[in-house]
């Protein structure tokens, strides 16, 4: 069994993804009543991510600590979730180009693009590898917890966003 080596690792980052994930969920709550120039497109674009990424690094978690008997179901079900995260990527990237309220930078189009994609692709190659070798774990791993450093990243430069551009918006009002 491949996941067996690696339990305390996916133990650690699922953890960490569904921790996250609920703690994204409370600052959007509380950010809602911010006085902030928020639409659907900005949020499809910079928030939703954030959470999708956590839940995919929490799924591969959950796929590769459970007791498949082969590599084989494990290594077709990641490369479902890694071409599916493929295809989520390109339509982040248009969702990006859609959105009128902020105008991204090089360092946004890495973290939230360029990053992303790179993970669901290696997250697919490697899970293609898998039945045939057992190395690929450390691609599928390396996937697991880039996709978790990007929603950490993603989640944290979105909510100081916000709330620079509440605390501007305040200031500006005279308040």
């Amino acid at each position: 069994m491949i996941a067996s080596a690696w339990d305390n690792f996916y133990v650690i980052v699922g953890g960490a993804a569904a921790a996250l994930i609920g703690v994204q969920f409370v600052v959007m709550a509380l950010i809602g009543g911010l006085r902030t120039r928020l639409t659907a497109d900005s949020i499809s674009a910079f928030g939703t991510p954030s959470v999708v990424h956590l839940t995919a690094s929490l799924v591969v978690s959950a796929i590769m600590t459970a007791p498949f008997g082969t590599p084989l179901p494990r290594s077709i079900v990641l490369a479902l979730l890694g071409a599916v995260g493929l295809w989520y990527a390109a339509l982040v990237v248009r969702r990006t180009q859609r959105q009128t309220i902020y105008v991204p930078v090089l360092e946004d189009w890495l973290w939230h693009a360029l990053l992303p994609f790179g993970s669901y692709a290696m997250l697919l190659i490697a899970a293609l590898v898998l039945p045939v070798r057992g190395g690929a774990g450390f691609g599928i791993a390396c996937a697991s917890l880039l996709l978790l450093l990007v929603g950490i990243h993603n989640a944290w430069d979105t909510v100081t966003h916000m709330l620079v551009t509440a605390r501007a918006a305040t200031t500006d009002d005279g308040d």
